[in-house]
Parts: C-alpha cells; structure tokens; sequence
C-alpha cells in the first residue's frame, strides 16, 4: 500500500533575529499571493497556493547553518520562470541576499530557480519545471550516478 500525498501542508521556519526576518516575509509571502492568519510578536502565517508557511520566534538564537541536523532549505514551485525572476528581483528589497541568480540546473528536465537566505540566513528557493520534471514516464529514476554526485556537492 502507498499513501499519495497532496503536497505539503504547512512549514514553520524557526528564525533568530524575528524582527529583521518578520519584514523580509511579509514582503515575500506577500508576493506568493498568501494572506496573513496570524501576526504576533512570535509568529507570523500565512496560507495560499495550497500551503502554510510560517516564521517563529527561535527560544535559543543561533546562525543558520543548512548542514546542521534539522532544515537544509524551503524550495516553493513557481507557475512559470518569469514568476522565478519576479521574486529573484524583489527579494533583495525585501532584505535577502541572492546566493545565485535564475539559472537551470540539472535537477530535472528545464529546472529553473533562484537560490536565497532571508536575512537570518535561511536558505530559501523558487523553482519552476516544465510539465511532469522528475515524474515523467521518459525520466529514467533514480538520476544517473554522475548527476546524483554533481547534486549533493555544496
């Protein structure tokens, strides 16, 4: 028996300077389309595109870091590249920082995203794949050794 999941329900982001990350998603969560549910001095949530996506006050601030146990980085699906490039152009207004511009990659067939950290440092993307990606019947899984070892390199 398998259980086909409906996506991803919620995520929370656990961040350590609340108040300089709190701008940074309201703009962008803003810029998803997704309304606010809760803004208090410890949580902010929103819900749109199907999702929740909140940011919590961290009880014990530390720096990010993506290969400490726990996160590695949030990927939302864009509806197009040009959605790609709408948010790689805000994000900097927003007080993020670009690790990489849009560019494809090998991850699936025409992967196209932009890579960035809010300004606590999480690591945060938005990616856009034409049709099926990964799940089209003609993409033979798992990807070939040589892709898979160029992917997990940081």
């Amino acid at each position: 028996m398998t259980v086909a999941i409906n996506g991803i329900a919620h995520i929370y982001i656990t961040v350590a300077d609340f108040e300089a990350a709190r701008p940074f998603y309201v703009g962008l969560l803003a810029l998803f389309d997704m309304r606010c549910l809760v803004d208090t001095d410890d949580l902010y949530y929103c819900v749109g595109g199907r999702t929740g996506v909140g940011i919590r006050r961290a009880r014990h601030p530390e720096p990010f870091d993506q290969y400490r146990a726990g996160l590695h980085h949030v990927c939302f699906r864009a509806r197009s590249r040009e959605d790609v490039d709408a948010v790689a152009n805000a994000v900097p207004g927003f007080g993020g920082r670009l690790v990489h511009a849009p560019q494809e990659d090998g991850w699936a067939p025409g992967y196209y995203s932009v890579l960035f950290e809010d300004p606590c440092g999480t690591r945060l993307e938005v990616n856009f794949v034409p049709g099926k990606g990964n799940l089209d019947e003609q993409v033979s899984l798992p990807l070939p050794a040589d892709v898979q070892q160029r992917l997990i390199e940081p």
